[in-house]
């Protein structure tokens, strides 16, 4: 049974930090890239950061570079975001994609940026 599992949301004031985790189970781990995805209340969901199946290349989206980071530990089956200097706008509901001879979809973990 495939499965991925966010976890490591939470609330969080302005200008903190979260690492939000993945874990994978049920499929070839290391041969799927690795990505997250945000969806904030009444808008759609939209990509925020890929990693290759290696972990060798990283791509986030602009307005979260510099201060979000993806990274994977393909021996945990396990793909990571660790979020910084946290905005008002990063609010969302945080998941995770596995893409390759199949997509999968975790089922998020809620992020609330709030002082």
């Amino acid at each position: 049974q495939v499965q991925l599992v966010e976890s490591g949301g939470g609330l969080v004031q302005p200008g903190g930090s979260l690492r939000l985790s993945c874990a994978a189970s049920g499929f070839s781990f290391s041969t799927y890239g690795m990505s997250w995805y945000r969806q904030a209340p009444g808008q759609e969901r939209e990509w925020v950061a890929g990693i290759s199946k290696t972990g060798g290349n990283t791509n986030v989206k602009d307005s979260v570079k510099g201060r979000f980071t993806i990274s994977r530990d393909n021996a945990k089956n396990t793909v990571y975001l660790q979020m910084n200097s946290l905005k008002s706008e990063d609010t969302a509901v945080y998941y995770c994609k596995a893409s390759g001879p199949s997509v999968y979809w975790g089922q998020g973990t809620q992020v609330t940026v709030s002082s």
